[in-house]
């Protein structure tokens, strides 16, 4: 653990005197702006070279599949290698690909839509190993006592880091083109690595070295199966999020529904990630603990009447307000899962845990736009939503009756 937060042992002490947890801070949003800038400009630069919308959905299919074969390999690595190192160079990685996009932009190199879909594929193995080394290291900064104020705080810079990616990649990309949207995101990589190279944190004695990679694999995989708290936090977010995923349809809703022009959808894109910001600040001041999987649960039932909310309104602003509400849901089911996270994994095998976590909400973002798309064509738009949120309603319900071990959870009775 870093001198810092040895130095703030008192829960009462904010996370960011700690410089080690800064600099943690500075990565995160680094990668994120870096992550999110490329997104908003591949897509723009694949459709002005195509102009079909078929292309675009080959882009999440390009990134996902790697980023599936490496995951839990990565998760392995981050357990055994030094992770400030990994971090550094996963970072150093995640700069490749907008630097290949400049090539590809300025027509230096091969500008075939192969040549970027490759581009992109390396970047989904590059993150593979960002959220196992984060997530790792966060436990490394701060002391236990101040797990639930970090992760609140690690929210809000990732919701922040959602809302400025695109809208600064855009800029970019209508007032200086697309090679500079690029080179900014590959310099926002480059100052990702610097800062995890600028932590001071020990790391842990290696404990894997010796065992075969399938086998660690097979025991992160065993150890989250069966820790019913775990399990129960990261399939009721993988569900909620997988049924009740109705934000994919608002360009959707924005013509057809509620009849609005195209600055809409940047409103309607950005309120969940508002919301979710806003709690964040919240739960950094007032961190919970008491009833924690009674929150969570009535924090995914919120999550589904919000969708529902949605999908019945006619009103573009109370749609934005129900969307709004969303992810204020949603960040108190994030925070809440990251906590337990962090408290029940054991320091030795929080690169696979990490990984596995990213494997339930990695595939449900996806698989859930592939599901609202599905039923939106088969039932239209509003009945697609509202049955989404139903859905993701009874999920929780379902949960606190199977789950009593989660539905009783203080954060205490983790520590």
């Amino acid at each position: 653990m870093s001198a810092a937060a040895r130095a703030h042992p008192d829960s009462r002490a904010a996370p960011l005197r700690n410089r080690d947890f800064r600099l943690l801070m500075a990565f995160r949003i680094c990668t994120i702006l870096s992550y999110q800038g490329v997104t908003v400009t591949v897509g723009w630069h694949v459709y002005e070279l195509t102009r079909d919308p078929w292309m675009l959905g080959l882009i999440g299919l390009a990134e996902v599949l790697p980023y599936f074969c490496v995951a839990p390999f990565a998760g392995h690595l981050v357990d055994v290698l030094p992770r400030r190192r990994l971090g550094a160079a996963a970072a150093c990685g995640l700069a490749i690909t907008p630097l290949l996009l400049v090539a590809i932009a300025s027509g230096w190199w091969a500008t075939g839509l192969v040549a970027i879909y490759a581009a992109i594929a390396l970047t989904g193995c590059v993150r593979a190993f960002l959220g196992p080394v984060y997530n790792a290291l966060f436990a490394r900064v701060l002391p236990r006592e101040q797990y639930v104020r970090g992760a609140s705080l690690g929210s809000i810079v990732f919701q922040s880091g959602l809302v400025l990616g695109p809208a600064l990649g855009g800029a970019l990309v209508g007032l200086a083109g697309k090679p500079a949207a690029y080179g900014v995101a590959a310099g926002f990589a480059a100052l990702a690595a610097v800062a995890m190279l600028r932590l001071r944190v020990s790391e842990p004695a290696p404990q894997l070295q010796r065992a075969p990679i399938f086998a660690s694999i097979a025991e992160g995989g065993r150890f989250v199966f069966g820790h019913p708290v775990l399990l129960g936090a990261l399939a009721l977010d993988m569900f909620a999020v997988m049924f009740g995923g109705a934000i994919s349809l608002a360009p959707a809703f924005i013509q057809e529904i509620l009849h609005y022009g195209p600055e809409g959808l940047g409103i309607l894109r950005a309120a969940p990630a508002l919301g979710a910001v806003a709690v964040g600040v919240w739960l950094a001041r007032h961190p919970l603990d008491r009833h924690a999987g009674h929150i969570l649960l009535w924090a995914v039932a919120g999550f589904g009447l919000c969708m529902i909310g949605f999908g019945l309104s006619t009103l573009f602003w109370l749609s934005a307000a129900f969307l709004l509400l969303s992810g204020v849901c949603d960040g108190v089911s994030v925070v809440t899962r990251s906590t337990i996270m962090q408290l029940a994994t054991p320091d030795h095998m929080r690169g696979r845990v990490s990984s596995i976590n990213g494997l339930f909400v990695g595939s449900s973002n996806e698989i859930g736009a592939f599901y609202a798309g599905s039923m939106a064509r088969l039932l239209g738009l509003v009945p697609a939503v509202v049955l989404g949120g139903c859905v993701t309603i009874g999920v929780a319900a379902a949960t606190a009756w199977r789950s009593p071990t989660l539905r009783r959870l203080h954060f205490s009775d983790l520590k």
